[in-house]
């Protein structure tokens, strides 16, 4: 059993061989849950090794996630605030609704990029 910690979440990584792989798992120490895959290797060291980069992987693609997401939001808001704004008031609402789409652009980027790099987990 190992203990690692990942973002800001604890986790209980174990591995057990089942015929001639290993295979391990992690649990969420907060809650007790099984969390995310199994991974197998040829040896204990492989399968956990393979697990927690899984798990580092999952994390950024949460973090990417999350912020994809809030990109959208940001954008639509953009788009419903520009009916009200004040052509006389900062950045034009055109100017706004481009700036807020190239945060949207950046960040669906950088999470495809991060899709691109899941590590394997068997």
């Amino acid at each position: 059993m190992r203990n690692v910690l990942v973002g800001d979440r604890h986790y209980r990584l174990t591995a057990e061989q089942r015929d001639v792989r290993w295979v391990g798992h992690a649990v969420r120490e907060d809650t007790g849950d099984i969390f995310g895959v199994e991974s197998g290797g040829e040896s204990e060291e492989e399968a956990i090794a393979r697990l927690i980069r899984w798990l580092e992987w999952q994390h950024y693609h949460t973090e990417a996630l999350d912020s994809l997401q809030e990109a959208e939001r940001a954008y639509h808001r953009a788009i419903a605030g520009s009916a009200f704004a004040s052509p006389t008031e900062g950045p034009s609402p055109p100017e706004l609704q481009k700036e807020a789409l190239g945060a949207l652009e950046a960040a669906r980027t950088r999470l495809d990029a991060i899709r691109a790099q899941r590590p394997e987990t068997s």
